[in-house]
């Protein structure tokens, strides 16, 4: 029998150990949120918005200034009392997504960076599913597996494949690193209906190399270049909705 409320407790150790030393805000990382939230904005149906797994709150700030009705959610007690100084008008709620219960519905469901640390991202899609109003979507972000980096760096001998775990895997406590079929294939589990599947961040080096050697109008440029070939840009995501039967 699995003890809920054990595993419960690791995971909430696990995500506070993540907290303390995130990377998520800082250099290049920060940049592909920033990014992302630019490809999302067009998706958006007007109302109302969850933000799961906020965590230092890049993608919040802008989220915040698009929906007056803002409501986040994080296993980590370090990033809810920052999210609630910063974003005082936010509904911010600590708690694992296995665990929470908004008692209502979004017209907007984003989950940036969230389905590669979960233990079951079925079982969060699904959930997610049912908090999502008739009309609404859900849009995820996820890292790719085929990015120009991984092929290179299995080439190298750097990793045994292409969905190995690096250090920034190791560091940010993923799970699992996607590609576009088994990322696709979670939310046809799930039961939604993909709309858009696209990507971003054409990267062909490491984030280190990145950021010692390139310019802003240089980052900038791959990742719009990314938009342009999904199946190997350094991040992709989805777009989704509740099936056309239900």
């Amino acid at each position: 029998m699995i003890n809920k409320k054990t595993n419960n407790i690791e995971e909430v150790t696990h995500l506070e150990g993540i907290a303390s030393d995130s990377w998520y805000a800082l250099g290049a990382n920060e940049k592909t949120i920033q990014h992302s939230y630019s490809i999302f904005s067009r998706f958006f149906r007007k109302g109302s918005a969850l933000e799961m797994g906020p965590a230092e709150g890049v993608m919040t700030k802008f989220l915040s200034e698009r929906f007056e009705d803002l409501t986040l959610v994080d296993g980590a007690d370090t990033f809810c009392r920052e999210l609630t100084n910063r974003y005082p008008t936010a509904t911010v709620v600590h708690s694992l997504f296995e665990s929470f219960n908004p008692g209502r519905k979004f017209d907007n469901i984003i989950l940036g960076h969230v389905l590669e640390h979960v233990s079951d991202p079925v079982e969060i899609l699904a959930s997610a599913k049912k908090w999502l109003n008739r009309g609404g979507r859900i849009l995820a972000a996820v890292p790719n597996s085929r990015s120009l980096h991984r092929q290179a760096a299995v080439l190298m001998g750097l990793l045994e494949t292409e969905d190995s775990m690096n250090e920034a895997d190791r560091h940010h406590g993923h799970r699992r690193v996607y590609n576009p079929e088994s990322f696709r294939n979670d939310f046809r589990k799930a039961g939604l209906r993909i709309e858009i599947f696209g990507g971003y961040w054409l990267k062909p080096l490491s984030n280190r190399q990145i950021e010692e050697t390139w310019s802003s109008e240089m980052l900038i440029s791959f990742m719009e270049l990314g938009e342009r070939y999904p199946d190997i840009a350094g991040e992709i995501y989805i777009v989704a909705t509740l099936p056309i039967s239900e």
